[in-house]
């Protein structure tokens, strides 16, 4: 019998030992080695050295002897997709997490841009400190990385979170480049697939068991800074709290861009904000089943937006005559509260940050909470948070719940028949100043909040334009504002501006056209929004004369309200325009009826 000879060879995912015999042929042993790394004949390469040279090819006339490959020897092996170097992978991504990667995922567009930049915080020379020429460098002068810890602490005001992109620089730097680093998400559940036991609660194995939870501060955010395009914005979602005395809510919509203040940040710019239907009371809020969610996030794609985000109010009136708010949410209380963490990474494992880096192809999220709240200054201030990673997989997988009566405070849930709950733990300081773990049955939700800042620029931005009489907001029946063909006619009535795109650039009004139960544009509205994106007026114009519009502006003035410059319109014929205006709209249900009828023809309701 052939003398066996074990052969350790190592891939990325680490090192296996292949049992062979020193007469077994090439093709043979790495028929061996597909089977145990469980690739395809042909997805995979093996060289001698770990430079990518000395390539054992699947050749049926070589024996490992022939090849000099003795009892013990390492081999090293690399996927098909790493078997040779790519210039056009390593501009783009970090050389260290490429064989742990998804390769095939799309990554927004702010983190392609950034993954490109170089990053580095360059420094001019010191007159009184540097001793060198002009061209020269030493350590007060020479450019420091973007996650220099002690950069960030001195800068105004101080950085507690690094950008996520300096977090990577900061994984694939050093010597190793990183090499044996993998953004992994962390699970909860129990691992499927093990067959050495009966399945929980009776039985349960080292290889199956999740691991236990130590919360840490998360030393990096995906979004580092929240800005509000514009005053106006803001405004017209607390106006509903200003004239009810009740909690509100709402989606951020907008776009991520670069963050200059921050190496490498990523900012949330939020142009406008989309009012979901719901129930909200001085102390809560619920919401409610939306049917046109999917239609809002279509038509804020066509307009170069996506939901970046959400927001909701806590705010207690203090003094009506002075106009200011209660101050309740400090460092004695709470920034956020449990069910607010929990609703909070609800929503950002909903909206996960697409990311080539993880197995997985996504890691973390760019979903940022923003809460209306009373300030130090009793006067109403906007605050922004994420939920750490921890706490996303918490969420996932259903291991955290509120506190009743300590808003302040979580509980990890205990395991049972139904669900096995990995133990999570927390570290806190004793009464001595010793560091001491603690288990997370209560646990406080700072552990889990990260802040960001939430600003206003200088100078405003306008993606949509602004009136004084702005079309009424969605969902806002309770306040007696709401969107139908005579609100449409009052606002186009109002605004007479001689540039159309202005008066049709607005959030609202465009969703209105486009899920409105009379005529809804949703299939010829795309020429209109494009027009709206790019700031065309010319593009605009060409929709204005299309017969959807006409019939629109027909519709409006069947409710009494006569538009401007509508006896001049001339798209669709004077016969079309003298029987649309002959016809009326009822006042029940809208339909639109015959001329010379006195009853509806759908509610049988009468004329006037």
């Amino acid at each position: 019998m052939a003398e066996s000879i074990i052969i350790r060879v190592q891939s990325p995912d680490g090192v296996k030992r292949i049992t062979a015999t020193k007469r077994e042929t090439a093709a043979t042993f790495l028929k061996k080695v597909a089977k145990e790394f469980g690739f395809q004949n042909n997805g995979f390469s093996v060289y001698i050295n770990r430079n990518k040279t000395g390539e054992i090819t699947a050749s049926s006339s070589k024996s490992l002897h022939l090849l000099k490959i003795k009892h013990g020897d390492l081999l090293f092996l690399f996927p098909s997709s790493l078997a040779g170097p790519s210039s056009e992978m390593e501009t783009s991504t970090p050389p260290g997490l490429k064989a742990f990667g998804a390769p095939n995922v799309v990554e927004d567009e702010i983190d392609q841009y950034l993954s490109k930049q170089d990053g580095k915080i360059y420094r001019s020379r010191d007159p009184q400190l540097c001793r060198h020429g002009p061209l020269g460098k030493c350590v007060h002068c020479v450019p420091l990385e973007p996650f220099d810890e002690d950069y960030l602490n001195h800068l105004e005001p101080p950085v507690k979170h690094m950008s996520f992109h300096a977090y990577i620089r900061k994984l694939t730097g050093g010597a190793d480049k990183g090499k044996f680093v993998a953004l992994e998400n962390i699970s909860c559940k129990i691992k499927s697939g093990c067959e050495g036991h009966l399945p929980w609660p009776n039985g349960i194995c080292t290889k199956c068991q999740p691991s236990a939870i130590t919360l840490n501060r998360q030393k990096y955010r995906h979004v580092d800074n929240i800005m509000f395009e514009n005053h106006t914005v803001a405004d017209r979602f607390l106006d509903f709290w200003r004239k009810t005395g009740n909690q509100h809510f709402g989606y951020l919509y907008g776009r991520y861009t670069e963050h200059k203040d921050i190496p490498l940040g990523i900012r949330a710019e939020v142009a406008a904000i989309y009012e979901p239907p719901q129930i909200g009371t001085q102390n809560s809020l619920e919401l409610l089943e939306d049917p046109k969610a999917e239609v809002v996030d279509e038509i804020a794609a066509k307009l170069g937006l996506r939901k970046v985000g959400w927001i909701f109010t806590d705010l207690v009136s203090e003094d009506t005559r002075k106009g200011t708010v209660r101050y309740s949410r400090n460092k004695d209380t709470y920034f956020l509260s449990s069910e607010e963490c929990i609703t909070a990474g609800d929503f950002q494992n909903k909206h996960p940050n697409a990311c080539r880096l993880s197995p997985d192809g996504h890691f973390g999220s760019k979903f940022v909470t923003a809460v209306a709240t009373g300030g130090p200054d009793n006067q109403v201030h906007f605050e922004g948070y994420q939920v750490s990673n921890q706490c996303m997989a918490l969420v996932r997988d259903e291991c955290l719940l509120p506190c009743k009566d300590a808003p302040e405070l979580g509980y990890a849930k205990e395991s049972s028949s139904e669900q096995y709950v990995p133990d999570v733990f927390y570290k806190d300081i004793d009464k001595f100043g010793n560091e001491i773990t603690q288990l997370a049955r209560p646990l406080p939700v700072e552990y889990l909040i990260i802040d960001i800042t939430t600003t206003f620029p200088k100078d405003p931005v306008y993606t949509f334009s602004i009136s004084q009489n702005p079309f009424p907001i969605e969902n806002r029946d309770v306040l007696g504002e709401t969107q139908d063909f005579h609100s449409l006619a009052t606002y186009l009535s109002q605004n007479t501006s001689s540039v159309f795109l202005d008066t049709i650039s607005d959030f609202h009004l465009l969703l209105f056209l486009v899920t409105n139960e009379v005529m809804p544009l949703q299939d010829s509205i795309s020429l209109l929004l494009e027009a709206v994106r790019t700031r065309n007026e010319e593009l605009a114009q060409t929709w204005k004369k299309s017969e959807q519009w006409a019939t629109i502006e027909q519709l409006c003035s069947t409710v009494g309200v006569q538009l401007p410059g509508l006896q001049e319109y001339g798209a669709v014929g004077g016969s079309a325009h003298a029987a649309a205006s002959a016809m009326w709209a009822c006042q029940h249900c809208t339909f639109m009826n015959q001329p010379g009828t006195g009853h509806c023809e759908m509610c049988s309701l009468p004329r006037t």
